[in-house]
């Protein structure tokens, strides 16, 4: 088993958080993982982008230039990344910024208002995490369980952010039910 991914957005909206999240989840349920952030020069507004690789085996290249999943909070990374998804590949969108995704019949879309999620939550900053959960949910991998144990390796001593994010990854889980 093999799961190339191709995680972004833009700068401020959690992305890179995202794939640390992710990659540590799939590191701490025993698979191999690999991390590898990509970023322009603002902090903010910016582009943002991450590749994460989970496998079962050795991971030769954490390069995804080919991803099977690529999750795409923004409208510009929609646009950008949906061509590299291989034949078969799976797109999750943020359906509250995203208003038109590129037609390709050979991927799957999935819309995920995380925006609008995050705000019924009470947190809008949640937004990545929930993509995260629409993530686990739709790959099968990692484990709500791991994804939750790095939450609170990354933001344990952080209570209210952990719990936040635990109800985030949830929520974009259920919403793919």
């Amino acid at each position: 088993m093999i799961v190339k991914t191709l995680c972004a957005g833009s700068g401020g909206q959690g992305v890179l958080t995202l794939g640390n999240v992710l990659g540590n989840a799939a590191m701490l349920q025993g698979f191999h993982a690999t991390y590898l952030p990509a970023y322009g020069a603002a902090m903010r507004g910016g582009t943002a982008n991450c590749t994460i690789t989970i496998a079962d085996e050795e991971i030769a290249s954490p390069v995804a230039s080919a991803p099977d999943i690529v999750v795409a909070l923004n409208q510009p990374s929609a646009f950008a990344f949906i061509n590299r998804l291989v034949s078969g590949g799976k797109l999750i969108y943020n359906s509250s910024i995203v208003e038109e995704v590129p037609e390709r019949h050979d991927v799957e879309a999935f819309a995920v208002p995380a925006n609008d999620l995050a705000v019924e939550l009470g947190n809008a900053r949640s937004a990545n995490m929930i993509m995260l959960g629409a993530f686990a949910k739709l790959a099968g991998v990692p484990s709500r369980e791991a994804v939750f144990s790095s939450l609170k390796l990354l933001m344990g001593r952080k209570k209210a952010v952990f719990e936040a994010g635990c109800r985030a990854v949830d929520k974009g889980m259920e919403y793919l039910s």
